[in-house]
């Protein structure tokens, strides 16, 4: 595992200078202003014009005795440590590199022994810090051209080479590479010299390097904003947005973003188990088996599908199936699509409105409703609805189910289904951390 934080220093990255001068300390910052350019200069936390009521961390202090402070720099959980390592020296003994299910327990035991170990002051210093600045130097590469640069150099690679091929300032980017070292994505292998490990190789893959700039340029102001946003709004659960664009209009009204999301997307998905595997969805049984064979018959409806990710791969597995195989989503996201099986249809749809192709075996949605509130999403369920052919068509729903946390449980599925006139048929789960797959019909 990289060390990120040594107890002793402080290890904040180079790319923010902190200054003090006239007696008052100050932060050199840089910036993204409103319209996403980019400012530099000093700035305190937040803009006395701003009608923004925060709270001050400093008024704690006060209440914290010197007692309570040294939790502070003590391990978080230091007695689970000896179970721990015993438990991670078992899973070594039979580690088997093949085994996917073998190597998650044995990150999550380790991820737990790290998490044991670290300090309080130590864990802010990676959450305030260490990891932000990571974000920064695989955004700002991935801006650059720069993994896919180093990926075809095949090898070791000195940093003022190719800070001059790519034409960036060599003190910039050896500041940006020792900070990718340090948190473990380059190893150091001399002075300005790396080796790219296999995370920084697959950094030159679209779908793994679009999600960076992405989370950046669309997301990162609405994060850092969040608590603003709360105090304002008397910290209620932000589920109204009909004075403001949805995050999809904000994508998509904002390019690039909208297709670096769908390119994210598509990283997302791969290597996961899909619903269409035959030791998940039993798609023969439950698609194929009575399925209407007339000539102008559907098959499946990926609804909200992006750039056809899932229904690529249905076509794949199933080269013989039977009937229409359709795609819809917004036209924005149908006119980028560069590459999908002509056998796919595609077409531009708004899942708010009226469903057009009636009586399909399946409409399929994939992470769609995870998005909206249960109000809304009764909206979308319902516009499905009315094309679905009572007895005959299914609608799969590819979600998250858990057990808590923010994503919808079990019962908050039945409850939002039921209210909507689905019944359950069954819920499909192939392994943890997979999404589930509910099957369902008009009740």
């Amino acid at each position: 595992m990289p060390e990120t934080v040594q107890p002793e220093t402080s290890n904040l990255p180079e790319v923010v200078a902190f200054k003090a001068g006239d007696g008052q300390a100050g932060v050199q910052v840089i910036s993204i202003d409103e319209d996403q350019s980019v400012s530099s200069g000093s700035a305190s936390v937040h803009d006395p014009a701003e009608s923004v009521t925060t709270h001050d961390p400093s008024e704690d202090s006060e209440k914290v005795s010197e007692e309570d402070v040294s939790i502070a720099l003590k391990a978080t959980n230091v007695d689970a440590v000896p179970d721990l390592i015993k438990e991670i020296t078992a899973l070594g003994e039979t580690f088997d590199k093949e085994d996917s299910d073998a190597r998650l327990k044995l990150m999550a035991k380790a991820k737990s022994l790290w998490q044991s170990l670290e300090t309080p002051r130590e864990t802010m210093l990676r959450h305030c810090w260490a990891e932000p600045s990571l974000h920064c130097a695989l955004t700002a590469g991935t801006d650059k051209g720069l993994w896919p640069y180093l990926a075809k150099l095949n090898g070791p690679f000195n940093a003022a080479e190719v800070a001059e091929a790519k034409g960036i300032e060599p003190a910039l980017l050896s500041r940006l590479l020792r900070h990718v070292s340090s948190m473990g994505y380059l190893t150091e292998i001399g002075q300005d010299r790396y080796e790219l490990n296999n995370f920084t190789k697959s950094m030159a893959f679209p779908f793994i390097n679009a999600g960076y700039p992405c989370i950046s340029g669309a997301c990162l102001n609405a994060l850092g904003k969040f608590h603003e946003y709360a105090n304002n709004n008397g910290w209620k659960d932000p589920t109204d947005i009909t004075h403001k664009k949805t995050f999809f209009e904000h994508l998509h009204t904002n390019p690039p973003y909208g297709q670096m999301f769908h390119l994210h997307m598509g990283g997302y998905r791969q290597g996961r188990p899909s619903w269409m595997d035959s030791d998940f969805f039993p798609v023969q049984e439950k698609l194929l088996n009575g399925f209407d064979q007339s000539e102008d018959a559907t098959l499946l409806v990926d609804i909200g599908g992006s750039f056809g990710h899932d229904i690529g791969e249905f076509r794949r597995k199933f080269p013989d199936a039977p009937g229409r195989l359709v795609l819809q989503d917004l036209p924005v996201v149908i006119d980028q699509i560069t590459k999908l099986d002509e056998k796919i249809e595609r077409t531009k749809y708004d899942f708010f409105t009226e469903q057009p192709i009636k009586g399909a075996r399946a409409y399929y949605m994939h992470s769609v409703l995870h998005d909206w509130s249960d109000e809304t999403c009764t909206k979308i369920l319902k516009s499905a609805m009315g094309a679905m052919k009572p007895g005959y068509s299914k609608l799969l729903i590819n979600e998250k189910r858990h057990s808590q946390h923010r994503e919808r449980t079990q019962e908050n599925w039945e409850n939002l289904l039921g209210k909507a006139g689905l019944k359950i048929c069954n819920i499909w789960t192939v392994a943890n951390g997979v999404e589930s797959l509910i099957e369902c019909e008009l009740a």
